[in-house]
């Protein structure tokens, strides 16, 4: 398990396609909107954290095709569905080196990006905290739905199709818990829900990723 983590962690980063790839686009974004919706500080305010969470979710999305199919082309993946090493841990520990790589720079740069958007001061603790929660929430569901496209071709148009409806609880919530920071209201029933979808995705798709796996290395 540590091994394959360990493994991932270092293709994402010979490859370029992790973080670097990642934090690019959520720059691009986070520097196009003032651009779009003019410079109103107010406005910015008001539509910071939505855009900081939906660019988080997006450049989470880049990467997610990767999860499995560098090891379907090369053949590495039947030798690790035969392995002794449960698929279901497989799985888990995918998901986990796409979080290491993606979900947590993105985390860690998220408060600064803020900056650009005029994210109130209140709004960063909140901002890294709900992102915290919530990110190995897109890694678990990406992991999913990698498990459930690969092998296919032009896999990841359907691999977006597929996971973004199930992104939008953890949107929902994520955005609402800064907003409720921000104006100081209590972000803790927010928060809470987040952790417990993250919680649950965490305790179910691995099982649903592995059959998904089973049912494409037939």
């Amino acid at each position: 398990m540590i091994h394959i983590l360990t493994r991932d962690l270092r293709l994402a980063i010979r490859a370029g396609g992790g973080f670097g790839l990642a934090l690019a686009f959520f720059l691009i974004l986070v520097v196009l909107v003032p651009f779009g919706i003019g410079p109103d500080a107010t406005l910015l305010e008001i539509v910071a954290p939505g855009i900081l969470w939906v660019g988080a979710l997006l450049a989470s999305l880049l990467s997610l095709d990767r999860i499995f199919a560098t090891d379907h082309e090369d053949g590495s993946l039947e030798l690790l569905a035969t392995a002794p090493l449960p698929l279901e841990v497989l799985v888990a520990t995918k998901a986990a080196a796409h979080w290491l790589t993606t979900g947590l720079p993105l985390t860690l740069a998220a408060p600064v990006l803020g900056i650009l958007l005029n994210l109130p001061a209140g709004g960063h603790f909140w901002l890294t905290m709900s992102l915290l929660i919530g990110t190995p929430a897109l890694s678990m569901i990406g992991a999913f739905g990698a498990a459930l496209t690969v092998g296919l071709k032009r896999g990841g148009l359907l691999l977006s199709l597929l996971v973004l409806p199930l992104y939008v609880p953890t949107l929902i919530f994520g955005a609402d818990a800064v907003r409720r920071g921000i104006d100081g209201f209590g972000p803790q029933t927010p928060l809470t829900i987040l952790a417990g979808i993250t919680l649950g995705t965490l305790a179910l798709l691995p099982f649903a990723g592995a059959g998904a796996l089973r049912v494409n290395l037939r």
